[in-house]
């Protein structure tokens, strides 16, 4: 009897519940201290050599990213859990061999997991990694968010750069030509 169909559907579906679970197990435990230990509007710097980059700002958000649309949470609640369902759906369709875009997806699924955890709980995200490149941003996000970020990102290079290369060169003119045969001598 061969197992290994089996096994190589078990595997994979490993891979995307190991990764999302660690980015949610991350995700929720960082929020946990940062809730636990920090005040709202709190900054903390980590790394003093770092600070005009990244700081610690315990922060909320109700809307989307950029705290875009903050009367919309309920609305990113259910797009969060439709994409839930989308990403296990979708899973199931990747081809063999695929590992990067299952971890990829694996991402997407912990972020997207981590956020909607805290809207249901809370009723906003906590937010806390205050990135700044001044004068063009200065954003409060969450390790889900940057899950979230890598995810898409690798699915992004993936698609990009697999589709140029399974795109089969064009054929030159030179190449169209057909060989010319050398006159038989009787």
């Amino acid at each position: 009897m061969n197992n290994i169909p089996l096994r190589r559907a078990i595997l994979q579906w490993i891979v995307l519940l190991s990764s999302a679970i660690i980015v949610l197990a991350i995700d929720q435990a960082t929020k946990a201290w940062v809730t636990g230990h920090m005040l709202y509007g709190e900054t903390l710097i980590p790394i003093p050599a770092l600070q005009d980059f990244i700081t610690l700002t315990r922060s909320s958000n109700t809307g989307a990213a950029f705290s875009l649309l903050p009367q919309a949470g309920d609305l990113f609640l259910i797009i969060a859990l439709v994409m839930i369902i989308v990403i296990l759906l979708f899973y199931r369709r990747i081809p063999n061999g695929h590992w990067l875009e299952r971890i990829a997806l694996g991402l997407l699924l912990g972020g997207v997991a981590g956020n909607a955890l805290d809207r249901l709980r809370l009723g906003y995200v906590v937010d806390f990694v205050h990135l700044q490149l001044r004068p063009f941003i200065s954003n409060v996000s969450n390790i889900a968010d940057h899950a979230i970020v890598v995810g898409i990102g690798i699915l992004f290079i993936v698609q990009w750069t697999g589709s140029k290369a399974s795109t089969p060169p064009t054929p030159s003119k030179v190449d169209q030509q057909p060989e010319e045969t050398p006159p038989v001598k009787l």
